[in-house]
């Protein structure tokens, strides 16, 4: 058996990678000794989450900036971590936008849409083009929501978003499965991010809370009563992308501390 992590030069490139679930992905896949091509709109952030992943044990580390809701820039930051990086063993769609909408002038209904469900999927499509030619299984994950499965009022644009990441998961699994590419999705609860965080200040400020109330409100609807951590998802991601979950496609992985059973 060979000592070298499993993932050794093997090529993900991992969207909206500068934060949160995208930075930890891309740790834990450097553990692993993956080559690492991150997509995200902050620059800066992208180059300390390169250094940390090459300190990680990362085989080679390329950054581009990318704003997904541009299909042109998603292809042309894509080609270019195929030219320098090689083919794509696999793709983690993770960059995304959160946060409430309503009805009005100010709504962002559509900005949630072009990011979440489009932007996503010209990432999925840019990364197909560039996916290496085999004979070991490729992958596609999207990182979803819990809110891919339940509504909450003033979220009717991240709810709609994520709920159709999972269609899109099952058709285009089924869609590229003859070709060994196995498509899945991934969907946190509260986990411990910026988003995250961002969201319990707005409870709070909603119901006139502090945000130390906020939090424990927001978890008595988590069984499991405590927030993941981002290296919960990376660890579930690892694994989809591992020979361990051969034969797993067009799943959504639900990680929520019992908040949803399906």
């Amino acid at each position: 058996m060979s000592d070298l992590p499993r993932q050794q030069s093997q090529h993900f490139l991992i969207t909206g990678a500068g934060t949160g679930i995208g930075q930890a992905i891309a740790l834990r896949l450097a553990q692993e000794g993956a080559k690492l091509s991150l997509l995200a709109r902050d620059t800066a952030r992208l180059q300390a989450t390169a250094k940390a992943a090459m300190d990680a044990g990362a085989s080679a580390v390329h950054v581009g900036p990318c704003d997904i809701r541009d299909r042109g820039l998603v292809d042309d930051a894509v080609d270019e971590c195929a030219t320098v990086m090689g083919p794509l063993r696999g793709v983690i769609a993770n960059a995304g936008l959160g946060g409430p909408n309503y009805p009005g002038p100010q709504d962002r209904f559509d900005e949630l849409i072009q990011t979440n469900l489009i932007g996503t999927y010209s990432c999925l499509r840019a990364a197909q083009r560039h996916l290496d030619d085999g004979p070991s299984t490729r992958h596609m994950v999207v990182i979803a929501s819990v809110l891919s499965r339940i509504g909450i009022p003033g979220h009717t644009g991240y709810c709609a978003s994520k709920t159709a990441l999972l269609g899109l998961v099952r058709a285009l699994a089924l869609e590229v499965a003859a070709e060994r590419i196995q498509v899945n999705a991934v969907c946190p609860g509260w986990i411990d991010t910026d988003m995250a965080r961002e969201g319990i200040q707005g409870m709070a400020s909603a119901m006139d809370l502090s945000y130390d109330n906020a939090l424990a409100k927001a978890m008595r609807g988590v069984p499991l009563g405590r927030m993941g951590k981002p290296r919960d998802i990376a660890g579930v991601v690892a694994w989809l992308l591992s020979p361990d979950a051969r034969g797993v496609t067009g799943q959504g992985i639900d990680i929520n501390g019992g908040a949803w059973m399906g």
